[in-house]
């Protein structure tokens, strides 16, 4: 509707201008020459003007976003960011880290975390059921990127929920059978498994850097908390 509205007027502009541009050549008087220039200036004024705000509105948006996900990163994912960071085994990385990190050790970690090993096939399938069991909460985050429009989120959470439903399908089908073996024998599964599962670490940690540079509050609390809850479960 908006685009349909925008297009009318810059129609009715462009008009106006070519209608006083004919006038000028059928008249040769000059001062339809500058009335053929309004039209256009203001158009251009317009444009900049709606370039500004799409800018400035997007921008709201991308920090309400940050919100929501520190929202979600604190609570119904906390367990599943948590269950991923302990199960690797390269980069061996924990919370109190991260909370200590600097900046430029920050970017070193995330760099490390572009090759991932996990210390074994049932801490990886932890992880994996962790992601089933929050269906729900990627399905919410895909909805408010939607509303966000922002289109590379929508896709990330899509693919995520397709692999969810792979072993959703897998463990009806084989509910005694880790799904990461299945995953073995299939260059597919393995690729979106390792996709998934990678970008959960890689995601995080783009995250905290992010925070690191925007919010340093907010990246303090997170990690305080993840850190608090990594002791109280694994009491170190």
């Amino acid at each position: 509707m908006k685009t349909k509205q925008n297009f009318i007027i810059y129609f009715v502009f462009v008009s106006a201008s070519i209608l006083f541009l004919y006038l000028e050549q059928f008249t040769h008087i000059e001062f339809f020459l500058h009335l053929a220039a309004i039209p256009l200036e203001v158009l251009l004024a317009v444009f900049i003007v709606e370039r500004m705000l799409a800018h400035r509105e997007i921008k709201e948006k991308r920090k309400e976003l940050m919100f929501i996900k520190s929202y979600l990163f604190r609570s119904e994912l906390r367990s599943l960011f948590i269950s991923n960071f302990t199960a690797l085994k390269y980069p061996a990385i924990d919370f109190t880290t991260l909370k200590n990190a600097s900046l430029e050790e920050l970017i070193d970690i995330r760099k490390m975390a572009e090759s991932i090993e996990y210390q074994s096939d049932e801490a990886v399938e932890l992880v994996i059921m962790e992601y089933v069991e929050k269906k729900n909460i990627w399905q919410q985050f895909m909805e408010r990127a939607i509303n966000f429009n922002f289109e590379e989120i929508v896709e990330d959470m899509i693919y995520i929920l397709h692999f969810i439903q792979d072993v959703k399908l897998f463990k009806e089908r084989h509910p005694d059978k880790l799904f990461i073996t299945a995953a073995r024998n299939n260059t597919y599964l393995m690729k979106k498994m390792e996709t998934v599962l990678h970008d959960g670490i890689q995601k995080f940690l783009d995250y905290a850097i992010e925070l690191k540079l925007k919010q340093p509050d907010i990246f303090q609390e997170l990690l305080e908390d993840y850190e608090l809850c990594c002791q109280v479960k694994f009491g170190n």
